[in-house]
């Protein structure tokens, strides 16, 4: 067992609207409502590994802002600096049952409490004493500006204060929409990172780092591992501060299949985990933050690449199977 981390995770909580067949908007079915998030995601499966784990956002102080916080701390999160402010949570709809096709996601996240917070509302020296860890997405600068001026008055704050820092550059097209493309902000942040998560794809769109056009869902997981260790060497020599990198591999051939696998790198060595496959998802939605989750969780509690890679991939395939944002908590 390394030394024990304590971690702070910051993003927006939203709720998740799901219908409850492959048409959101008809005569007779029912919605269901989640807590979720892919930072919130993240903070519930920490927390319910009993590793110590706070989650800040901005939410209205109202019934739904205040049930949502509670179900994260039933689950072990502290979530009392969380700021209570403005009059909108993030919502988002998904409009097929699962997840289990593909486009369904419509957000309405705009003039949110969280989308609106500016630079200087939190007192981040505050916010982040006692941690050891600070962990962001690239959703929260991708809302406005504002947003990406607050992630850098974090990681600035963090960095000073010896944190370790890790990003997941999940990418979601819908919500770059301000006038500025991912390349122009997130290697200005990502370079305060410690740990990053995310596919090949991403780190392309992200940070610049170039990709094979011609691979695709026939690729074999050795020729992605191939294409993935000179990728991550790329990062690792474009952003010195890194020293941990994790990629997801994740298809779909039909929407009950998903084949799930990653690969991990450092400076020094390459890894690649088992595949893993199923015809039973249940709920894809919160698979990639809870591989996150496992990461962050591996590189807590040994020194084995190996070990590291197979726990993240195995907490993310583990969610394919689980109802809602949040795991459950198997690792």
């Amino acid at each position: 067992m390394l030394n024990q981390e304590n971690i702070l995770v910051f993003g927006e909580l939203l709720l998740r609207f799901s219908s409850s067949e492959d048409q959101f908007i008809s005569k007779n079915h029912t919605v269901s409502l989640f807590p979720g998030g892919s930072e919130a995601n993240v903070s519930a499966s920490l927390g319910q590994w009993n590793i110590p784990c706070s989650y800040v956002s901005c939410v209205p102080d109202n019934a739904l802002a205040n049930n949502a916080l509670q179900t994260l701390q039933e689950l072990g999160v502290d979530t009392g600096r969380t700021v209570l402010q403005g009059s909108r949570l993030g919502l988002y709809f998904l409009l097929s049952a699962n997840g289990l096709t593909n486009g369904e996601v419509v957000y309405d996240r705009k003039y949110s409490s969280f989308s609106n917070l500016k630079p200087g509302t939190i007192d981040w020296d505050q916010v982040l004493e006692g941690h050891t860890w600070f962990h962001w997405t690239a959703l929260t600068p991708a809302l406005n500006e504002n947003m990406a001026a607050v992630c850098e008055e974090a990681l600035k704050v963090a960095r000073r204060k010896g944190l370790k820092i890790s990003v997941d550059l999940n990418y979601r097209s819908r919500l770059w929409d301000y006038g500025k493309q991912p390349i122009e902000v997130m290697p200005d942040l990502v370079k305060y990172c410690d740990v990053i998560m995310g596919n090949i794809w991403a780190v392309n769109k992200m940070l610049g780092i170039p990709v094979d056009e011609h691979l695709n869902r026939q690729t074999p997981p050795e020729i992605y591992k191939t294409h993935a260790d000179v990728s991550a060497a790329a990062v690792f020599s474009n952003f010195p501060q890194c020293r941990h990198i994790a990629y997801t591999f994740r298809f779909m051939d039909n929407p009950k299949h998903n084949l799930f696998y990653g690969t991990y790198h450092t400076p020094d060595g390459n890894y690649i985990s088992p595949v893993l496959e199923t015809n039973e998802v249940l709920d894809r939605i919160g698979s990639g933050d809870a591989f996150m989750a496992g990461l962050i969780y591996g590189l807590s509690t040994t020194n084995d690449g190996q070990e590291i890679i197979n726990k993240a991939t195995a907490s993310g395939y583990k969610k394919l199977f689980v109802k809602g944002d949040f795991g459950d908590g198997a690792i």
